[in-house]
């Protein structure tokens, strides 16, 4: 600690002074070995979260991609239930170009009338060929 030393001579001085700087010499050399294994551990670890950092980035691409497609299937199921639902569009058959219709939904009112002579004529015509 420096203390005691008036007992000592010069050569038993320059002694503890090579020793000293010996001891130093070692000091100094393990804290810079521990240093650099700190280092090396540091940018291992700064590896290894740059990797994780870039499949990270591939899943969230990977989800954006996934999320537009479903997006796209919910949109198309739900212009297709708005189609199904709304009555003013028809069905095509490839003539409604050609030959336009303006059928409308309407609910069928019960007709009483009698039937006529003939049409009984024809019920019984056609009961009796069976």
């Amino acid at each position: 600690m420096g203390e005691e030393l008036s007992a000592l001579d010069i050569d038993q001085l320059k002694h503890l002074e090579d020793q000293l700087e010996t001891g130093l010499k070692n000091v100094r050399t393990r804290k810079d070995q521990m240093f650099i294994d700190e280092i090396k551990e540091l940018q291992q670890k700064g590896s290894l979260v740059q990797q994780q950092k870039e499949e990270l980035l591939k899943k969230i691409d990977l989800i954006h991609k996934e999320n537009a497609e479903l997006k796209k299937v919910v949109e198309a199921r739900r212009a297709e239930e708005k189609e199904s639902l709304n009555p003013s569009h028809a069905i095509s058959n490839g003539y409604d170009k050609l030959y336009p219709n303006s059928l409308q939904q309407s609910q069928s009112q019960p007709q009483h009338r009698a039937p006529s002579d003939e049409a009984i004529i024809l019920g019984y015509s056609l009961k009796l060929k069976i």
